[in-house]
């Protein structure tokens, strides 16, 4: 079950905030460096591993804060060193940091420590639920929710602290206008480069990309029926409250007699503050789970998949750089524009026949493999969207944030040319 909201985070923030005025205090005594600190809410991965693996070819004195014994196991396979961002010295090291790079909030390294350092804030999709200052949840609180001078504090905090971004990378002009409303920020913090995350996507020749994700695929849920034909399931994150999406044993039930007549396995990616929700029947071999705690990031997998299923996620936005049909599946889709808000309205990006239900789900789902017509037509609007949303696809974005860094002042490594 989801094991945070804004509600409660938003709580947690307003009783620490004298340490967010110690660490203030802090940074104006203390000379911030050369050397690049790093951290992901996602775990080691996404738009940071790649802005990382550019920035370590050039040279550059680095270190990941993790924050879970997972983060340390996998940066260590990596061959990344780490410091525990909660511990005296991950405080240190964000404190003498020259460059700040993280991709979901000041959470992601140690937030105490911010003040005064360059921050790039990568984020981790292109919105297409409202974010930040753009909707509602963003400044609720737990206690005092219906007091509004309790909501303008919150809201003034948001717009303070997102001040402290130097750059936030856009995947396009229509992406940048959202990013810029959401966080506050303008043309010169939020720029058009591409996001770094979806490099992977885009880099090399389709198949290599393909059999890289094959690889990556099997070996985190195993080897697949001979042929067949992966589906992608991946619900987004409802601020804490139930997804009404979960089967019933009756759905789950059809799921199976879906899979197995199509020759498909269904690959459930549920949000990591989520992940449990989906847990099949025990006899559901062509369901496999592909959770946070199996695959950190699900971005290099995605090219090893053939059909995307999902409600209000932004892998709508980015599976159509390769030309893959998507299914939207929305049982709460008035609710949900209610409480957190669309960029535009839902059905300019599912269209008006989205699903509502398992059952019309599986039909869309059963009519898209077995109709070759079917598929491609949306496969189609999948590109085309993608294509609004998405200015670069020359696996370049990595490099393009990297000269943007670079030519706001920050130094090269030492030693270098």
């Amino acid at each position: 079950m989801a094991s945070f909201s804004f509600r409660t985070g938003n709580a947690g923030k307003l009783l620490r905030l004298p340490l967010f005025v110690a660490g203030r205090l802090a940074t104006l005594l203390i000379p911030r460096g050369r050397r690049w600190v790093f951290g992901c809410g996602a775990g080691i991965g996404d738009g940071a591993l790649a802005v990382w693996r550019h920035a370590q070819a050039e040279g550059h004195e680095m270190v990941w804060l993790t924050g879970s014994a997972r983060e340390e196991a996998d940066a260590a396979a990596l061959g990344i060193p780490t410091l525990a961002k909660h511990s005296v010295r991950g405080w240190w090291a964000t404190t003498r940091a020259g460059v700040i790079v993280i991709t979901h909030g000041f959470g992601d390294v140690n937030r105490y420590a911010i003040s005064g350092a360059f921050v790039v804030q990568l984020w981790h999709g292109i919105p297409l639920k409202r974010l930040g200052l753009d909707s509602p949840v963003t400044v609720q609180s737990s206690f005092l929710s219906g007091f509004a001078p309790l909501r303008w504090l919150l809201s003034a905090l948001y717009r303070g602290a997102a001040q402290r971004i130097r750059i936030l990378p856009a995947a396009s002009d229509r992406s940048r206008a959202r990013l810029e409303s959401a966080f506050g920020l303008g043309v010169h913090q939020v720029l058009v480069t591409g996001e770094p995350r979806v490099d992977v996507l885009s880099a090399g020749d389709a198949q290599t990309r393909r059999a890289a994700a094959i690889t990556r695929r099997n070996a985190a849920v195993g080897p697949l029926p001979e042929s067949a034909r992966v589906v992608l399931y991946a619900p987004t994150w409802r601020d804490g409250a139930a997804d009404p999406a979960v089967p019933s044993p009756a759905e789950w039930e059809a799921i199976g007699e879906v899979l197995e007549s199509q020759n498909a396995v269904l690959l459930i990616r549920s949000h990591p503050m989520g992940e449990g929700d989906y847990t099949p029947p025990a006899d559901m071999p062509r369901v496999r789970m592909l959770g946070a705690s199996v695959v950190t990031d699900v971005t290099p997998l995605l090219p090893a998949v053939d059909l995307l299923i999902t409600d209000y996620s932004s892998l709508a936005y980015d599976v159509g750089l390769l030309a893959m049909p998507v299914i939207y599946f929305a049982p709460d889709a008035e609710d949900y524009a209610r409480l957190r808000g669309f960029y535009g309205r839902y059905a300019e990006i599912a269209g008006d026949d989205f699903a509502r239900d398992w059952a019309t789900t599986l039909d869309q789902v059963r009519r898209t493999l077995a109709d070759e017509a079917a598929f491609t037509e949306r496969a189609q609007e999948s590109s085309t969207l993608s294509a609004e949303m998405h200015a670069f696809r020359d696996g370049e974005n990595t490099a393009r944030v990297y000269r943007a860094i670079r030519a706001r002042g920050v130094p090269a490594a030492k030693g270098s040319a």
